[in-house]
């Protein structure tokens, strides 16, 4: 198992705020995937896609334990959940430590 961090943006391409009840919906799939998530406090986040075009808007940095499988799976479903152009996730750790009594 690895730690990943996703990147789960705050707002739709068309500038409209994505709705909490939305952003549940997600994290009832990321936790059916990977068995439960990290939300961290939302960042500021600011690239420029391929077209040139320069996106800046807020962003929730998540944290999930799980196999790279899963993150794929994540990734994709992500992108269809949030209808974005690009979705960005990256390893934080390959040495997680899991203690359940």
């Amino acid at each position: 198992m690895k730690m990943f961090e996703i990147l789960v943006p705050c707002q739709y391409n068309t500038g409209k705020p994505v709705r909490t009840r939305h952003h549940r919906e997600w994290d009832k799939y990321v936790r059916k995937v990977s068995g439960g998530l990290t939300i961290l406090t939302p960042a500021k986040g600011q690239w420029i896609s391929k077209e040139g075009e320069l996106f800046a808007e807020r962003m929730i940095p998540v944290r999930i334990v799980c196999d790279e499988k899963q993150i794929k799976k994540i990734m994709e479903f992500s992108m269809r959940h949030y209808r974005q152009k690009a979705v960005l996730a990256y390893e934080i750790s390959s040495n997680v430590i899991f203690l359940e009594e």
